[in-house]
Parts: C-alpha cells; sequence; structure tokens
C-alpha cells in the first residue's frame, strides 16, 4: 500500500534570481519562511519556479541546494518534466541522485502526443527511476489532457503514485478509476475544496508562496472535520487568488514574495514585470488580507 506523499499544501516555491543567476541566500529565506509557515512539502523547479528557463545545471543544483536546506524537514519534489521523453528521464535520474524524495513529470508540450505516447512517456520515466512520480496534468498550459482513463492505465505503475491535477471535471473519474492509494492533488489554489471533497489529500500551491499557514490549515481543517473552517479560508483566500493569477503564473506572484518584503527577484524573459495596473491591485489585496 503506497502512503502519500504529503497531505496538505506543498509550496509550489518561486525561483529568486538575480541578473547572473540564483540568489541561494533568497533561496534559503523562502524555505524557512515556508518550513515555519506549516507547508507540508515543497516543489522545486515547477511552473512557479521557472523550470523552463534554466538550464540544466542550474535546474540540479537549485534542487540540490533545497534538498539539503531542507534536510528531510518534509518532501522535496523536484520538477523534471520535458516534451523530449529522453531529456525528462536525465533530469529525472539527477534530481534522484542529488536527493530529491519525488518528482513532478508535467504533460509532454507542444508535441501533442496521442494518449498511448502520453502512457508510454511517464513509463518509460518510471521505469528510469526509483522515487514517486507526480503526474502534472495542466492542460491550460500544455493544450493537452491526460485522460482520466489514461492516468488509470499509469496509476498502477508501482512509482507512479499521485497527480497535480489542473482538470477539475475529471478529478471524481480518477478517484473512482483509480487504485486506492494513488493522491490526487488540486494544481489550482481556487479549487483546493472541491478536490478535497472528490477524494483529494492536498494542494500543490501558488497562493503558498506568501499564505502557507492559511494553505496548509485549509487542507488540515478539512481532514479534522471542520468543513466550515476549511471553506472559510477557501472563501477567505479568492481575492488574493485573482489578483495573484492576475497576469501569466509566476509574474504576480513573485511581485508578492517582494512585497512582503523578501527577494524574490523578477522573472526570467520572455516573462516581464507586472503590470503598474495590477501590482496596485495586488498590493490593496494583500493589505486587505492583511499581509501588508
Amino acid at each position: 500500500m503506497r502512503k502519500p506523499l504529503f497531505i496538505g499544501s506543498a509550496v509550489a516555491i518561486v525561483t529568486p534570481f538575480t541578473n547572473s543567476g540564483v540568489d541561494y541566500q533568497a533561496l534559503a529565506e523562502l524555505i524557512e519562511f515556508q518550513i515555519k509557515g506549516g507547508s507540508d512539502a515543497f516543489v522545486v523547479c515547477g511552473t512557479t519556479g521557472e523550470a523552463s528557463t534554466m538550464p540544466d545545471e542550474e535546474h540540479i543544483d537549485v534542487i540540490k541546494f533545497a534538498v539539503e536546506q531542507i534536510n528531510k524537514r518534509v518532501p522535496v519534489i523536484a520538477g523534471t518534466g520535458s516534451n523530449d521523453t529522453r531529456h525528462a528521464i536525465e533530469l529525472s535520474q539527477a534530481a534522484e541522485a542529488v536527493g530529491a524524495d519525488a518528482l513532478l513529470s508535467v504533460t509532454p508540450y507542444y508535441n501533442k502526443a496521442m494518449q498511448k505516447g502520453l502512457y508510454e512517456h511517464f513509463k518509460v520515466i518510471a521505469n528510469n527511476v526509483k522515487v514517486p512520480i507526480v503526474l502534472y496534468n495542466v492542460p491550460s498550459r500544455t493544450n493537452l489532457n491526460i485522460n482520466a482513463d489514461t492516468i488509470k492505465a499509469l496509476s498502477e505503475i508501482d512509482n507512479i503514485v499521485a497527480v497535480k491535477e489542473c482538470n477539475l471535471g475529471q478529478v471524481g473519474d480518477i478517484v473512482n478509476s483509480c487504485r486506492s492509494d494513488f493522491t490526487v492533488y488540486s494544481g489550482d489554489d481556487n479549487m483546493v475544496l472541491p478536490v478535497l471533497s472528490l477524494g483529494g489529500k492536498g494542494v500543490i500551491s501558488v497562493m503558498a508562496n506568501i499564505i502557507p499557514q492559511d494553505t496548509h490549515d485549509m487542507v488540515a481543517k478539512f481532514f479534522q472535520g471542520d468543513i466550515n473552517g476549511s471553506i472559510k479560508l477557501q472563501l477567505q483566500t479568492l481575492n488574493l487568488i485573482k489578483a495573484i493569477f492576475s497576469e501569466v503564473n509566476p509574474i504576480p506572484i513573485k511581485a508578492a514574495v517582494n512585497l512582503l518584503g523578501f527577494k524574490a527577484g523578477i522573472c526570467r524573459m520572455p516573462l516581464t514585470e507586472i503590470s503598474e495596473q495590477n501590482l496596485e491591485v495586488l498590493r490593496a489585496e494583500m493589505k486587505a488580507y492583511g499581509l501588508l
């Protein structure tokens, strides 16, 4: 019987960049803020971490640094997906070698593989590593859905243990059809409660970068039986979530982290800085939430 990698909130942590690389001191401070704030796991070098702009050596160095800084206090899930299967295998093996507890593997983008191709892609990655794999189904970014039937087939592979699901309409089908020890996590901050209500175990969260305790508590209260408390937190976050997704992620969340006083830096091109108009909306919502 496979145990969930985590139950609760995994922060999809931003990567603080300088003009010449990664600000590792700032990353260490962000990690400690998350640990103190109750995050149950970390996703490093995911979408929010801007992995798509990171050369492989830097990508693996950031994973290694996070593994060492976190030091087994909570699980580290390393983003190692690619639309090139061979590249995904190489990144996955490298992340495993530096101590990642699990891997997050995104649907291959741009190629637009058939469902059979998706199955074979994830299967061969799983066969080349020993650590658990979390599938990442995000059709809004990849223009491709991993169908529930394909996820069911993949869930039978021993080390494919979970999915970060951004297609809410198929969460129930996944829970109904997959083996009972396969875990579903919400990939959308505004849909945590709906996913939990359908059998999910938590969220891989962007908003946790600035509200780690509330994101953790939203899930914890649900499993403690305080459904009303959980609903209250979900509703309380909705305006803030709108602000941190006013532009493409991670543009607003990096601005929000900077507003909190941390050094998240700016996004790498082709992403640009948040507009002044949306920055003011973000600042206002953070003030309304009590963060500023």
